[in-house]
């Protein structure tokens, strides 16, 4: 029986994971992905839009270093964070950039642009060796249906 139990609570471990990870951070990058729209068309920099996301980021950092005890850092893990930062920084400044610039639709880009998630799965799998813990026929096939449905939005 105490099997069991431990199945139950490491696929709730695992649901629960999936949730805070994945489905609340995807509602989350959706909404900015929406609000970036109305802050381009109301007249901001590219410059100026990049560092009022910053600060805004600061803040939600700063919130979070008074609730959350762990203050964990090294070199080697602020380098990362910093590189996450100017990745990030630069993809929106390109996405804010393209959408004051040439007036594209948000929902025309958002799918395009989420097409990072080819470029991350590529990375895991090849760089931290994740292929070893994932159904890769499963993630074949569901990279190439984002692949498919981001072609399919970009010409709507």
């Amino acid at each position: 029986m105490p099997s069991c139990h431990h199945e139950e609570e490491k696929m709730t471990q695992s649901s629960l994971a999936i949730v805070i990870g994945g489905v609340l951070p995807a509602i989350l990058f959706g909404l900015s992905g929406a609000f970036a729209k109305p802050s381009n068309q109301a007249g901001i920099g590219t410059g100026l839009y990049i560092l009022c996301i910053g600060l805004s980021v600061a803040a939600v950092g700063a919130f979070c270093c008074l609730i959350v005890p762990d203050r964990t850092i090294s070199v080697r893990s602020c380098l990362y964070a910093s590189l996450v930062g100017i990745t990030w920084a630069m993809a929106a400044g390109l996405v804010a950039f393209a959408l004051s610039r040439y007036g594209v639709p948000i929902s025309r880009l958002v799918p395009v642009y989420n097409m990072n998630t080819v470029v991350t799965v590529l990375i895991g799998l090849c760089l931290f060796a994740e292929w070893r813990d994932v159904h890769t026929l499963k993630l074949a096939v569901g990279t190439l249906l984002v692949v498919i449905g981001g072609a399919i939005v970009a010409h709507a």
